[in-house]
């Protein structure tokens, strides 16, 4: 059978919409679509579109009833931002493919690349659907916590007390622990641990390719960190407190209802105290005569501009990095920074030495280290520094 265009997939979606979006709700609610319900659909909307949802592999069948393809459930999820929230361990399961993945990228760091450069992306998928589990997560908890605060189902106090608890023990918090990066065992914490790494070979790889992917998973980890990061605010600060709150409040109201079906079983408890207060504090009058007698006894006061003890040194990179490039080449680059301070300033001091070595980082130039391990003594202000020796020489000039 030949596939179907993509413009007539996406035209028949725009134009069943509607039925779409109901059979949608049906296996949300259900787990399945019915072959009864899903005629009963057609039939009320004079609609025969079985035969197009099936050769467009948008539902398939299930026996005698049907489902939607994962593809297309995922993108009705999204369109409509109504997701099924997962069970946190269904979440943790991430931690053991994420965990694996690392593991072998590090063993086979230096073995074969083909295999190394499809872990790496393999382990940016898993990162990349372990973070959209968790914000459609908090999406679905922030919803649902939100219709039980309004109480759209009309629920009674108990039942809202249950819900809210329930939604705390089997989600909320356990949902937070995968966030919190000082959990030991958190995802967070491991993906952490990859960032480092990552971190370091995409600055030292010698294939520039692996190089490039260890960059745009370093990169992808740096956003993912603060996704979950905003993910872990939102359950604590706002997801939190407010289904608490709702707890709270739903107990002592279930409480004070149970309380006035039968007053009489227990002795009413002093609700109200009548207490007389003022406006004002009644040592107002000493508080004001102590801060008035602060002001009865004028005494001068000499105010004098503080003397700035020294200038401070501002580092003129340019100034100096065209000095290093008239002297190319030099044959030892802390040494000529020594010898260039002290012609300026009489004497080396730490700061200004530390400062010039910047210029190890400038562009057009190449850097060479000599193998002897012989080491120089450079005696700064404060300290006496062991440097090795740096050739330094224009970029493509050996």
């Amino acid at each position: 059978m030949t596939k179907a265009e993509p413009r007539t997939i996406l035209n028949f979606l725009a134009t069943y919409f509607d039925s779409l979006k109901d059979l949608f709700d049906i296996q949300t609610s259900d787990g399945i679509i019915r072959k009864e319900r899903l005629n009963e659909l057609m039939q009320e909307r004079k609609e025969d579109i079985l035969s197009q949802l099936i050769d467009y592999k948008i539902i398939r069948k299930m026996g005698d009833d049907f489902e939607f393809r994962d593809t297309y459930y995922k993108l009705f999820e999204f369109i409509l931002n109504e997701f099924r929230p997962l069970l946190p361990e269904t979440i943790q399961k991430y931690e053991h493919s994420i965990g694996i993945l690392f593991r072998k990228i590090r063993e086979g760091i230096g073995k074969d690349k083909l295999i190394l450069g499809q872990r790496i992306n393999d382990l940016y998928n898993e990162i990349k659907e372990f973070s959209e589990a968790v914000e459609k997560n908090t999406i679905r908890l922030l919803n649902e916590t939100r219709e039980l605060k309004s109480n759209v189902e009309k629920l009674d106090y108990q039942e809202k007390v249950r819900k809210a608890s329930f939604w705390i023990d089997y989600y909320i918090t356990p949902l937070n622990n995968i966030l919190d990066i000082n959990h030991s065992d958190s995802i967070t914490n491991k993906l952490f641990d990859i960032s480092n790494y990552v971190n370091i070979r995409r600055l030292n790889f010698d294939d520039e390719l692996l190089r490039l992917q260890f960059e745009k998973t370093y990169n992808f980890l740096v956003q993912t960190n603060d996704d979950l990061l905003r993910q872990s605010k939102l359950l604590t600060n706002e997801l939190l407190p407010l289904i608490e709150r709702i707890r709270t409040e739903s107990i002592i109201l279930t409480g004070w209802i149970e309380f006035l079906k039968a007053p009489n079983k227990a002795p009413l408890p002093k609700v109200f105290k009548v207490e007389r207060v003022y406006p004002y504090s009644n040592d107002m009058y000493m508080n004001a005569q102590e801060y008035l007698e602060q002001f009865a006894i004028d005494e001068t006061i000499f105010l004098e501009d503080p003397k700035m003890t020294s200038d401070k040194w501002v580092f003129n990179k340019d100034l100096y990095k065209a000095k290093m490039m008239d002297n190319l080449p030099i044959d030892s680059f802390f040494e000529w920074c020594g010898l260039t301070l002290r012609t300026d300033y009489e004497k080396i001091e730490t700061d200004k030495f530390f400062a010039l070595t910047a210029l190890l980082f400038e562009e057009g130039i190449v850097i060479e280290l000599e193998n002897s391990g012989d080491r120089q003594l450079i005696h700064t202000n404060q300290m006496t520094l062991r440097v090795p020796k740096l050739k330094i020489n224009r970029y493509g000039i050996s």
